[in-house]
């Protein structure tokens, strides 16, 4: 069933454009750890997860990015995280370090969207996203993507989608690349 979970979220994130190929993760947490994605896997197939433990090595075949979500599940109350290259968010995120949605449901869901730096697949970005997810729902990546953590995989879906929209409004609006 969490294979069938994880499909319906991916087919999500893939028509709307938030992910491409086969990047991307997401993952929910679980007694004694995490279930995430496998590495290389496309999001809108189905395919059971891997199992992360809370401690020691993960398995090979876990998405490269579990130490973002172990960390983030270890330091927050969250309970799913969906990581997506949305193009717009990754765009704005090249000249900020915090973007304010201008428009009126991203004022309302994530009026502040922090912008952290790290390289993919590494403790530092895993400490940064993890910070910046103990008081918020979204953190972009600069240059990579966007890490968006809820009560469960469509409410992460939700910060993923409406973050893209309010850059994509930033974009347009000239606005990108300078606090608001």
């Amino acid at each position: 069933m969490l294979d069938q979970e994880f499909e319906r979220i991916g087919k999500r994130l893939f028509l709307e454009g938030l992910v491409g190929a086969n990047f991307g993760n997401m993952s929910v947490r679980a007694k004694a750890g995490l279930y995430i994605t496998r590495s290389g896997a496309y999001l809108d197939a189905r395919e059971m997860p891997a199992f992360v433990p809370e401690d020691g090595e993960a398995p090979p075949e876990a998405s490269s990015e579990y130490r973002v979500h172990r960390a983030v599940y270890q330091e927050t109350p969250h309970r799913a995280i969906v990581h997506a290259h949305p193009v717009h968010a990754v765009a704005a995120s090249l000249d900020a370090d915090l973007l304010r949605p201008v428009d009126s449901e991203g004022g309302m869901l994530c009026p502040e969207i922090p912008v952290v730096g790290g390289e993919p697949g590494t403790d530092e970005i895993a400490r940064n996203v993890a910070e910046a997810l103990r008081g918020g729902h979204i953190v972009i990546v600069r240059g990579h993507g966007t890490f968006a953590a809820g009560k469960t995989l469509d409410e992460a879906y939700i910060y993923t989608s409406i973050a893209e929209y309010s850059c994509r409004i930033l974009f347009l609006s000239g606005r990108s690349g300078r606090v608001l």
